[in-house]
């Protein structure tokens, strides 16, 4: 094994929350830092232009290729689980949109942690800090920041009807879904700069990298931690990794900082002897810390994606249906970074309850100009729409396990999709709602025919079987070392992202929300990035 040398800090994983905080550790001049990627740089050319998403996913330049354990709640079915393998992590290969999520969120983790520091109040400064707003600075947005934020390049007109008759049905329009409040209907705002794909590698660790106390390496796979024992207890003061063909270890003066992710960081601690102690007996691993539900507690937003045909209306279908259609949208992205090619794969969205009685809005709409019968498949040969539709805040718990102690098998991932009462009754809602929105009188004019699940799914029961045949991830996977007080025995990390019982060790990542935040996940990431650079800065300043 061969010495890769010893840093003050270790980040594990280049990810979002990794180049976020690449870029604010080596701020400090004196603190020596280095970076692990299992990916390689982001230069592939599909990266950046923003519908090369359908390039990225499933491509193992730029993707993990993980798929779910088979899942009762969807029939049976295994699903792709797209993750960023890429510096940029999944923000190279994600939907680009900026969403924070309600504050509600954030104060609901301050609660649970009895950290007043988690409330919205406290973390709002974190997201106006990265951020550069294309409309100015105000009370809820900044400017200046690496994080680019900007309006798309383009409307359609069946998406003003959808929030039209969103409209019609209750759901208000609102200009901004970032206030801490995202009720209402608007178009996404998106992290791109003039048509061109914004990742946290461009924003954040492109600066970074001329700097001279940051040492980046690509293509280099993390097998396990270092971990040390005696009378104080474990300690983490390094790494072990293989690149080149070359097994290497580096070592950590002060932290090792664990920000590979949802799927990676719990499989990282797992591999490391960190978790279910009888799981990973199962495998061969001495424990080093039984932490029960390390991989545990995890959760994502199951989208259900309804079709509806139309007729007399532009729809991208029948703009790239023909090849003239295509050249025209190439040309048209060529030559000014915009149409269809600048898109974010959803344009539109919506924020609704599925019932009064929700205190906030616990469903979310990505509606789309398209449709196809799933991802990667051609698009339809017919005019048509797509309202997805997501449950903001499931109580379905699914888990992520190790299935050896092989570093380079893909773990279990366990979802548990629908495996409540109250999910399966919330998707049966909120497909009814989507129905309740295409028969407004905004959207009459197109004469929408359901096409996707089918109108033979009509009692609440049916609904709910409807949900199971179509659902699939929307993407948002969270929670798997979920943050809590260190005398509760579910949490893994305690409010400063320290690892419960391991010293030297944060993780830094999505998988530390104890609750899904209500809305896409990548920028509470990149705030919680920032929130950890400030701690750890407190801590040895």
């Amino acid at each position: 094994m061969e010495s890769a040398g010893e840093y003050d800090y270790i980040i594990v994983g280049g990810g979002t929350a990794g180049c976020v905080l690449a870029n604010r550790l080596t701020r400090d001049k004196d603190a020596n830092v280095l970076l692990v990627e299992a990916g390689g740089k982001d230069d592939y050319v599909w990266i950046h232009i923003p519908v090369g998403y359908l390039h990225c996913i499933g491509n193992p330049r730029t993707d993990w290729l993980y798929s779910t354990q088979a899942d009762a709640g969807l029939g049976g079915r295994s699903l792709i689980y797209p993750r960023g393998k890429v510096l940029g992590g999944s923000s190279s290969i994600n939907g680009m949109i900026y969403m924070r999520g309600q504050a509600g969120d954030y104060d609901h983790w301050a609660d649970l942690t009895d950290d007043a520091s988690w409330r919205w109040d406290k973390v709002l400064p974190l997201f106006k800090q990265s951020e550069d707003y294309y409309g100015g600075a105000s009370e809820n947005h900044g400017v200046g920041g690496e994080w680019r934020v900007e309006k798309q390049r383009l409307s359609w007109d069946i998406l003003n009807a959808f929030r039209d008759a969103a409209q019609q049905v209750g759901i208000p329009k609102t200009s901004d879904f970032n206030g801490g409040d995202n009720s209402g209907s608007a178009y996404f705002d998106v992290n791109q700069r003039r048509g061109i794909r914004w990742n946290t590698s461009k924003a954040f660790l492109k600066p970074a990298s001329r700097r001279p106390n940051l040492t980046i390496m690509t293509g280099c796979h993390v097998e396990r931690l270092l971990i040390e024992t005696s009378e104080s207890g474990p300690r983490c003061t390094g790494i072990v990794f293989t690149g080149g063909g070359t097994q290497w270890q580096a070592t950590a003066r002060r932290e090792t900082l664990l920000t590979a992710g949802a799927i990676g960081s719990p499989q990282l601690l797992q591999l490391s002897g960190i978790g279910p102690a009888a799981l990973l007996q199962q495998h061969g691993i001495v424990p080093v810390l039984d932490s029960a539900d390390v991989g545990g507690n995890l959760q994502d937003h199951l989208q259900l994606r309804m079709v509806f045909k139309v007729q007399g209306v532009k729809t991208l279908n029948i703009m790239a249906g023909n090849m003239l259609g295509k050249m025209q949208i190439g040309l048209q992205y060529a030559l000014f970074q915009s149409g269809p090619m600048s898109m974010a794969p959803s344009q539109l969205g919506a924020f609704a309850k599925s019932d009064p009685l929700q205190a906030t809005p616990n469903l979310q709409y990505h509606v789309q100009p398209l449709s196809l019968d799933k991802f990667g498949e051609p698009l339809h040969a017919f005019p048509a729409f797509t309202a997805s539709v997501c449950n903001l805040r499931p109580t379905s718990r699914g888990h992520v396990h190790i299935a050896s102690a092989d570093s380079y098998a893909a773990p279990h991932i366990v979802p548990n999709y629908l495996s409540t009462e109250q999910d399966r009754s919330v998707a049966a809602d909120a497909l009814r709602l989507t129905r309740a929105i295409a028969a407004a009188p905004a959207l009459k004019k197109f004469a929408p025919q359901e096409y996707k699940p089918g109108v033979q799914f009509q009692s609440q029961e049916e609904l709910a079987q409807a949900a199971s045949q179509i659902g699939t991830t929307i993407f948002h996977p969270v929670g798997t070392c979920r943050m809590g007080l260190a005398s509760d025995a579910s949490s893994v990390v305690d409010s400063t992202l320290r690892v419960i019982g391991v010293a030297g060790l944060r993780v830094v990542d999505a998988s530390i929300m104890p609750y899904i935040t209500s809305g896409n996940t990548n920028s509470p990431t990149v705030m919680i990035a920032e929130k950890a650079a400030q701690m750890i800065h407190a801590a040895w300043k």
